[in-house]
């Protein structure tokens, strides 16, 4: 019996170390495809289905929004005018100058009624936005993928500014987390294991889903997040009429 448990132990050991290796090497992959050409911004909001509310990728921390690609396509494809926003970059600054650059966006293109889909740091701006924004009335909900709301405790190690204030003591995340107002309308999804959030993405008052997935950036392309982002996109049945 020890040794069955031993060997169990010892296998799943093996396969978390795998999937964060290939995680990383996802990561790295899509920051290299992120430099070569793609379909264009305006592609991807044009030819949307008017009864589909309009989608607003918000990309995590040091991801363009190219690095969002896959699950892009997939919501084009369904029919929804999916939004992305340049100005971001990297994503590199604090979660309220980056929610100021969404916020600004949102009035650019007088959207109303839209989904934010973020990822990682993403959903903190959005819920930021979405709390604090003088433009959060135009959000009517978001799906946040692999967000860290209570922080990660290996942020509190980096070297950089902008990773250490993903540290669960930060006072800013702190805040944030506080704030429960808009909980009711994020919908949280995240995989069973993320070798960079080990406390979870659930977060009190949201719709949490735990996916039989494994990884923080390979998420993106899963087959099994699409259905999901999707499911919560459909429209209310009495417009599907």
């Amino acid at each position: 019996m020890e040794k069955t448990a031993l060997a169990s132990t010892l296998a799943r050991r093996t396969e978390l170390a795998a999937a964060w290796a290939q995680d990383y090497l996802y990561a790295g992959a899509w920051q290299l495809r992120s430099m070569l050409p793609a379909a264009s911004a305006k592609r991807l909001r044009t030819g949307g289905v008017s009864r589909l509310q309009p989608v607003v990728l918000i990309p995590g921390i040091w991801e363009p929004w190219k690095f969002m690609f896959p699950l892009a396509e997939v919501l084009r494809q369904a029919g929804h005018s999916v939004h992305v926003i340049p100005q971001l970059g990297y994503n590199r600054g604090s979660v309220p100058q980056m929610a100021e650059v969404v916020s600004d966006y949102l009035q650019q293109m007088q959207l109303e009624d839209a989904v934010l889909v973020a990822h990682s740091k993403g959903g903190l701006i959005g819920k930021y936005l979405m709390a604090a924004s003088l433009q959060g009335y135009r959000v009517n909900k978001m799906i946040a993928i692999s967000t860290p709301f209570s922080g990660s405790r290996y942020a509190r190690y980096a070297p950089i500014r902008s990773l250490r204030s993903l540290s669960p003591n930060d006072l800013g995340l702190l805040k944030l987390s506080a704030n429960l107002s808009v909980n009711a309308k994020i919908i949280s999804i995240y995989s069973s294991f993320d070798p960079h959030i080990p406390g979870g993405c659930d977060l009190a008052g949201a719709t949490n889903i735990k996916l039989p997935t494994l990884g923080h950036f390979r998420l993106l392309s899963d087959v099994r997040l699409h259905h999901a982002v999707l499911k919560h996109l459909a429209p209310p049945a009495s417009l599907e009429r």
